[in-house]
């Protein structure tokens, strides 16, 4: 008969200890391969999208750089439905990747509808981009808000608001101009 010594029930413990170790450790184990598995198809998708809608990108910003090249409100317009469809095409498994870029991409979609002559479209995708980051905005590099410079140019500010250019973050140059043209339309 095996008798209960301090020494038997400390080889026990010790036993007992290493099986519950063991044990949790190949359960975790187990579970982290799993979601690993999991989230590294889920990413690699992500990242094939993203590629795809990259190659998209560099394609309407070469028709941009045409566009620039020629003034052609064609090749604006090419150029604007391409980005447009770029953005489209990524799935909600890959909405929050490259956030900042693709905005970018979007707000230059909105400008070449607008320098295409679509300002309809122009307007409507603006209000699409302030739909969905309603607190994002992007500034050129005199400092100058993107959103309120789009709103002026596409008519989308009250035309009080106008005279009130000094509230507005937009371009110098570009409120000069249009305090110019309200001068001339009244006198």
């Amino acid at each position: 008969m095996l008798q209960v010594t301090s020494k038997n029930v400390g080889r026990f413990l010790v036993l007992t200890a290493a099986a519950f170790t063991l044990s949790a450790c190949v359960t975790q184990g187990n579970l982290g391969q799993d979601e690993g598995i999991g989230f590294r198809q889920a990413r690699f998708e992500q990242i094939s999208v993203m590629r795809d809608y990259r190659k998209c990108k560099d394609e309407a910003l070469n028709l941009d750089q045409k566009a620039r090249a020629s003034g052609e409100a064609a090749r604006y317009l090419s150029s604007a439905r391409l980005l447009e469809k770029c953005e489209a095409e990524i799935g909600p498994d890959a909405a929050g990747a490259a956030k900042g870029e693709r905005l970018r991409a979007y707000a230059l979609s909105i400008q070449n509808y607008f320098k295409g002559g679509d300002v309809a479209k122009a307007r409507e995708n603006l209000q699409k981009l302030k739909q969905a980051h309603p607190r994002a905005d992007l500034y050129f590099a005199d400092g100058s808000s993107f959103v309120e410079t789009m709103e002026v140019l596409l008519g989308m500010k009250d035309k009080g608001a106008i005279a009130k250019f000094s509230v507005a973050n937009v371009n110098g140059e570009l409120k000069s101009e249009l305090r110019r043209v309200r001068y001339w339309k009244r006198n």
